[in-house]
């Protein structure tokens, strides 16, 4: 039974930039906010002059100049990954609250392009800096320098505890990239689109090449390029749209640490309490849901999130892909587009996850461009989980589809 914010307010719509992926051609950031933007006002009718509340991870305020637009609502939130699913939740609650009716949330990160045109760190810390942080010093005496040994340890940890192996979670890989060979805008959709695209097989993963013991290359995402951009509305601008909307139920935010020296247990996240919260607000439980959009940053990260969101026991994350059922006909999709690690990971992926489950809840994720036969899902409900930091912070929203 959903719950008393059900309807209270809606994504509208949700799209992408142009172009997306290893582009040949650098784009700035910047550019594909833009593109995300433009044609997500296209796609719903909403022109941009009627964007009321902008919230972005730290480009709000940029974004408005170019726009030429005078806000009512600013949000810069920036905590990783799954800042995104917080937008929303903030977005709910200004309109909820009656602030505003129409809440723009973009994204941009060219992860591929400034590896051509530069660009990095900024602030005190980080690349060309001169310095690192404390976290950063503390932590690197103990193995954790980076993404993928943070990550390894805690696969490590998972496989101690539970009696896992990484062939385990390679199924993850494996499934995933079925996923995004049904998807024409996914990195890894095919061999004539990518080189190592097209399908893979567990041995595949297992045997490609090491990055941090137990973490091999297919265990870990892409760093791509990509834009994207959703629009959340009030009840009474949903009546009018061109497409379909597509409501948030439910939605909750936690961190559980920043450094991960701090992390009090490796195999378990704060997605925990965000879910929690989520499913309280919507009225709902893990039962109810049909689909799932997972951050998989790496194959830990997806199996670890999906016990934590009550989808499996602990310590079995990994069988929904495992025995099926999260695959392309299986009885609970997962990262329907292919993922982040098969469609796109421009560093921040929690913008994906929410353009595809728009797609798949308003029934427009297989039309020739964002999917092929057998990508469309029939499901009517779907929780939306994204990670952030060292699978620190969470951001958990319920989606439901328009009656």
């Amino acid at each position: 039974m959903p719950g008393q914010l059900f309807k209270a307010a809606a994504i509208a719509g949700a799209a992408e930039a142009n172009e997306i992926g290893f582009l040949e051609n650098p784009v700035t950031a910047l550019e594909l906010h833009i593109q995300a933007i433009k044609n997500v006002c296209d796609q719903t009718g909403i022109p941009i002059a009627k964007i009321e509340g902008v919230f972005s991870t730290g480009w709000s305020t940029e974004l408005c100049e170019h726009l030429g637009i005078t806000p009512k609502y600013i949000d810069t939130t920036a905590v990783g990954g799954c800042s995104f699913e917080m937008h929303v939740h903030h977005a709910l609650a200004a309109i909820h609250s009656g602030i505003i009716d129409v809440a723009l949330i973009s994204h941009g990160e060219n992860g591929h392009s400034r590896r051509k045109i530069g660009g990095g760190g900024s602030g005190n810390y980080g690349a060309g800096a001169g310095a690192l942080s404390p976290a950063a010093e503390m932590s690197m005496a103990y193995g954790l320098g980076g993404a993928p040994s943070n990550y390894s340890h805690a696969m490590v940890r998972h496989m101690h505890r539970y009696g896992t192996t990484s062939e385990d979670y390679a199924h993850i890989a494996k499934v995933t990239r079925d996923w995004a060979t049904l998807n024409p805008r996914a990195a890894m959709y095919s061999k004539e689109k990518h080189p190592f695209g097209g399908p893979i097989t567990v041995q595949g993963v297992q045997e490609s090449r090491m990055i941090s013991w137990p973490l091999t290359i297919l265990h870990c995402c892409m760093v791509t390029d990509h834009g994207g951009a959703v629009l959340v509305v009030s009840p009474k601008v949903a009546a009018g749209l061109n497409n379909k909307p597509v409501w948030i139920a439910g939605a909750g935010e936690s961190m559980s640490h920043g450094n991960m020296l701090e992390m009090g247990d490796f195999t378990a996240t704060s997605a925990r309490h965000s879910a929690q919260t989520a499913y309280t607000m919507a009225g709902m439980g893990p039962s109810d849901m049909e689909m799932a959009m997972i951050y998989d940053s790496f194959t830990i990260t997806v199996a670890i999130t999906a016990e934590m969101l009550g989808l499996t026991p602990p310590g079995e994350g990994h069988t929904l892909w495992k025995d099926g059922h999260a695959a392309p006909g299986g009885k609970f999709p997962v990262n329907t587009n292919g993922g982040g690690l098969s469609f796109n990971h421009s560093g921040m992926y929690g913008m994906p996850l929410l353009v595809e489950a728009y797609r798949q809840l308003s029934q427009t994720a297989e039309d020739g461009v964002h999917g092929d036969k057998g990508k469309q899902t029939d499901a009517r409900t779907c929780v939306v989980n994204g990670t952030g930091g060292s699978l620190s912070t969470t951001g958990t929203l319920v989606l439901m589809a328009d009656d």
